[in-house]
């Protein structure tokens, strides 16, 4: 089997554990608040990326410490947002909405950075934010949308989709000047440290040991944290940016299908839409849309939940 292949079948496989993270995240906010759960994770998830990392760790230079704690502290506002929004929406809809930072990542490099950007790449950031409009905001009574019934969940999913957004830019830019065995580590452990400081100042923390609390933490520490971002590092320099991207799309898909089997959850004809225009516009701004010399060589995904 050839290393392009093989890099091919293992983000497929990264992509599978990221979209089914959402509903084993969903079942374990039962036991734990949102940010305790999340903390305990990404420690976890640090001892073990230690572990494998640790010679390339021991190498540390403080630029690139530095560099990782920014990735860091954007991941953990990612996360935060995303963690407390899930426990108010749908494990699809967090995927799905989760999602649409692959379109503000050139959005936020055109308002910021002031790149230039192809006509196919601004339809589908248009045809995606029409796609958030319909899964965000219900349709009122003789009129096209309700603000009033807007879910807070799915505004806080929004939010972490542009912090998530722009930590892609971040890591992109970090792990092309130093190795991004050091980034990967400094980001997760920077995320773990902050998600420990916010808890008692964001949320009412709650932990009640559970075998399906162990069971989330161990898996989510080791399989979409550490395992797949691991995965994602290595199989990127042997397949192209447009290849990931493509790949990347199919993680709400695979976590409506597991929200589907386990949870029974079913989407509407309006979130549906919705959920099509989102992976259109991704569609189209990652694989049509060409690429600027200054964006990053990291294709964007949700993050699991």
């Amino acid at each position: 089997m050839s290393r392009s292949l093989k890099a091919h079948l293992l983000l497929v496989l990264a992509t599978l554990v990221w979209g089914s993270t959402f509903v084993v995240v969903k079942a374990a906010f039962q036991f734990a608040s949102p940010l305790v759960f999340t903390a305990i994770r990404m420690t976890l998830a640090t001892v073990i990326l230690v572990l494998f990392f640790r010679k390339s760790i021991f190498q540390l230079t403080r630029p690139a410490l530095l560099s990782g704690a920014v990735v860091g502290i954007l991941l953990f506002l990612g996360y935060a947002f995303q963690s407390t929004g899930l426990k108010l929406t749908t494990p699809s809809k967090s995927a799905f909405l989760s999602s649409s930072s692959a379109v503000m990542v050139p959005l936020l490099l055109i308002m910021f950075w002031r790149t230039r950007s192809h006509p196919a790449r601004l339809t589908g950031i248009a045809a995606a934010f029409a796609g958030l409009f319909l899964m965000t905001v219900p349709a009122g009574k003789g009129a096209i949308a309700d603000f009033a019934k807007v879910n807070a969940g799915d505004l806080l999913t929004i939010t972490a989709a542009i912090a998530f957004a722009f930590q892609i830019i971040a890591v992109g830019r970090a792990t092309r000047r130093f190795p991004f065995q050091q980034i990967v580590s400094i980001q997760i452990a920077v995320t773990a440290l902050l998600m420990g400081v916010a808890v008692p100042f964001v949320e009412r923390p709650h932990l009640q040991v559970s075998w399906t609390l162990v069971s989330a933490i161990v898996a989510c520490a080791a399989l979409p944290t550490a395992l797949a971002f691991g995965v994602q590092a290595w199989a990127q320099q042997f397949t192209p940016a447009a290849h990931t991207a493509l790949i990347f799309m199919l993680e709400p898909v695979f976590a409506w299908l597991t929200s589907l089997i386990v949870m029974n959850e079913r989407l509407g004809l309006r979130s549906g839409a919705g959920a099509l225009l989102i992976l259109a516009g991704i569609l189209l701004s990652q694989l049509l849309g060409g690429a600027s010399h200054l964006e990053p060589e990291t294709a964007a995904r949700s993050a699991p939940g």
